[in-house]
């Protein structure tokens, strides 16, 4: 009886210590990829809060599957994957009335000029036009700063077919900038 106790008592400091360290990397995954699934989500979503909603679930997630996280390095990748997972099941639960909707900008801390904004919301635009096959890769790369291997990987397909996709994207967003003079101008001249 006397070793059971002992054993008890050692455990409780143990656990704090695990839970504490748990934590620790919680909030610094938190921390330094907030920003970067916040703006993936709200490129999924079009919808502030929406996208809110699906990071804080994959946080959520994240924290009840921290343990699981060997390789401090995959962190972006585990929860790009994890924010997927939660949008693909949001349409799971519900079936969503389909409208036109407005797209909010997103500002960086940094301050823009108008020209500037201009140029981003036609680009956005453009962006979200392309087929989801040639988008979201896209996006992933130029947001996200995922290489083409990351990308394949996440999105569950060959290397070669991401880079394909990638070039027919970027190939798409050049025709439409020639089809359109004057942006190419204000391109051009910065």
């Amino acid at each position: 009886m006397f070793n059971k106790n002992k054993r008890n008592k050692s455990a409780v400091p143990q656990v704090s210590t695990n839970m504490a360290t748990k934590q620790v990397r919680y909030e610094a995954l938190v921390k330094a990829l907030h920003g970067d699934l916040y703006r993936y989500a709200y490129w999924l979503t079009h919808d502030k809060q929406v996208a809110e909603d699906l990071v804080q679930e994959t946080f959520l997630r994240a924290w009840r599957a921290l343990d699981s996280l060997q390789d401090e390095k995959a962190a972006k990748s585990w929860l790009i994957t994890i924010l997927r997972r939660e949008n693909a099941r949001r349409f799971e639960r519900k079936r969503f009335d389909m409208s036109e909707y407005e797209e909010a900008s997103i500002m960086d801390t940094q301050s823009t000029s108008a020209e500037q904004n201009i140029d981003n919301d036609w680009l956005r635009d453009k962006i979200a036009k392309l087929p989801p096959e040639y988008s979201e890769p896209l996006v992933l790369q130029v947001l996200g700063g995922y290489s083409g291997d990351d990308i394949a990987k996440l999105l569950n397909l060959n290397k070669n077919t991401v880079m394909t996709r990638l070039f027919r994207a970027r190939h798409q967003l050049k025709d439409a900038l020639e089809k359109e003079p004057d942006k190419t101008r204000l391109i051009y001249e910065r």
